[in-house]
């Protein structure tokens, strides 16, 4: 269920003077400000494995040097 709703500008909400239906809940339609949180946490993820992953390779790399 998305959290950032606006009411429809085409649609009128229940109640209001241009209403037919007098108990139906308010049309809402999705407007996404920002990005989801899994985003961030999907590139934080990347981000520290390929630095982990280049910090073993030059490990490597110093270790097949010093023989």
């Amino acid at each position: 269920m998305p959290d950032h709703t606006i009411p429809s500008p085409t649609e009128t909400a229940a109640g209001s003077p241009g209403s037919t239906e007098a108990g139906a809940p308010a049309t809402r339609r999705y407007v996404e400000t920002k990005a989801p949180r899994g985003v961030y946490v999907r590139v934080f993820i990347y981000v520290v494995a390929t630095h982990v992953l280049l910090a073993m390779m030059s490990l490597v790399v110093l270790m097949a040097k010093s023989k």
